[in-house]
């Protein structure tokens, strides 16, 4: 009993700041080469660090879920912190006894230690007990029966801001089963780390995917709570039968205290293996494109998504020189023991927040190889589903200067910004 009393006193006065400096909210550039082991607070950081999370604000929904049976959508990210602890939601609510009675882990598992990719299995939480379900892999949506014992689902992970970081996409389909079954879902708010900005193209409904579940850009600007608002409101739910579902009342959307999306915001944990620091979520969304291509962004390194590098890329064009290796976040990672020369990025050297210079550069130096070998080998089939389209691709490869493909998008990515104010729960960063 009086740990409960000591975690409710503690996180009601929650401030969002970690111990050791692994917190900092700046407003002054994005241009950061901050990550979560080096960060440091300065004067402006202890100024505006007082953003209070959906899941700290107990008061607003443990009246939804006292004495509901309840099911939690969470990872290694649900995390509540203070000045000098921390704590995982799901004990925080156990020690409140609030009845969970099942744990959906998203892609990388509850823990977050899955590659990417990787089939999870279902099972046990060894920790609590409570059965674990996978929502990755062939079960992305909680069924029937898996929601039978369940009275109110409550999402609570961090994103990242990128259309195909696919925890967004767990968040839609756990939205439509809850509208499907007259389920409530509780969405726990959380900042955006690339919330500061909206670019890229719009993706196109033939490339629709689970990297890509939404008509909205790359970048698209919004927090989970402001996402699940649009998709509501946009009638993006759909049953088994294609109907149109909502969830009306049985929607509920805590959001932060005291963020803005001026705000340029550290994550205070690794929302997944392969972003290990704060540099690599800004790269992400410039980046990850080169997923869909034969070069390797560095994961089975210690800098996944900071890098990309490939065995033909030319030595005396490189900055770095790295062998991908079996690890925590990568069992099987492209180029797996091959020695590979690439670049090594920082966000300040990029111009632009979403950048394809990257992308193109690296197109340009290695079309002479492909054009002696009279084949594709740069773009793989997985470079359109990321994209969104199938006109990206031909760009680079007619050799349109970034300025000139971001052209092609800004009627659309203009439409996209005036439906985005709609949804919209904090100060936007225009």
């Amino acid at each position: 009993m009086n740990s409960i009393i000591f975690y409710l006193f503690l996180f009601s006065f929650l401030l969002f700041s970690c111990s050791n400096n692994k917190v900092a909210i700046s407003k002054e550039n994005n241009n950061t080469e901050t990550t979560f082991q080096d960060s440091t607070k300065s004067e402006k950081d202890i100024n505006i660090s007082q953003i209070i999370i959906g899941a700290a604000q107990t008061e607003k929904y443990f009246n939804l879920i006292k004495n509901k049976r309840v099911g939690m959508i969470v990872n290694h990210t649900s995390v509540l912190y203070s000045e000098t602890d921390s704590l995982h939601l799901v004990d925080f609510l156990l020690e409140s006894d609030i009845n969970i009675q099942t744990i959906f882990a998203p892609e990388h598992g509850f823990r977050g230690t899955a590659s990417a990719g990787e089939t999870i299995k279902n099972g046990k939480d060894t920790k609590t007990g409570i059965d674990i379900i996978s929502l990755y892999g062939k079960n992305k949506k909680p069924s029937k029966q898996q929601l039978e014992n369940i009275d109110v689902l409550i999402f609570d992970i961090q994103d990242v801001g990128a259309r195909f970081y696919t925890y967004i996409s767990t968040m839609h389909y756990c939205m439509e089963a809850a509208a499907e079954y007259k389920k409530q879902i509780i969405i726990l708010d959380r900042p955006n780390p690339n919330g500061f900005y909206v670019d890229g193209s719009i993706r196109e409904s033939k490339y629709k995917s689970f990297v890509g579940m939404h008509p909205i850009p790359i970048v698209h600007g919004l927090t989970i709570g402001e996402l699940a608002q649009m998709i509501e409101g946009e009638k993006w739910l759909e049953n088994e039968a294609k109907a149109k579902v909502q969830l009306g009342e049985n929607l509920t959307i805590i959001s932060c205290q005291n963020y803005s999306h001026k705000d340029k915001y550290n994550l205070p944990i690794a929302p997944s293996p392969n972003l290990p620091t704060q540099n690599s979520i800004l790269l992400y969304p410039s980046l990850c494109l080169f997923e869909g291509t034969t070069m390797s962004v560095g994961r089975g390194t210690d800098f996944p998504f900071e890098a990309v590098g490939h065995p033909n890329f030319p030595k005396q064009n490189s900055t770095i020189s790295f062998t991908p290796k079996p690890n925590e976040g990568a069992k099987y990672p492209p180029l797996e023991n091959k020695l590979c020369y690439g670049i090594k990025y920082q966000t300040q050297k990029l111009e632009n927040n979403f950048s394809l210079k990257p992308i193109i550069e690296f197109y340009q130096t290695m079309k002479d190889k492909e054009l002696a070998n009279k084949k594709d080998i740069f773009f793989n089939s997985y470079f359109n589903t990321l994209a969104g389209n199938d006109k990206l691709q031909v760009q680079i490869k007619e050799g349109l200067t970034e300025k000139e493909i971001k052209a092609t998008w800004q009627k659309d990515l203009e439409n996209y910004k005036i439906m985005r104010k709609k949804y919209l729960l904090y100060e936007d960063f225009e």
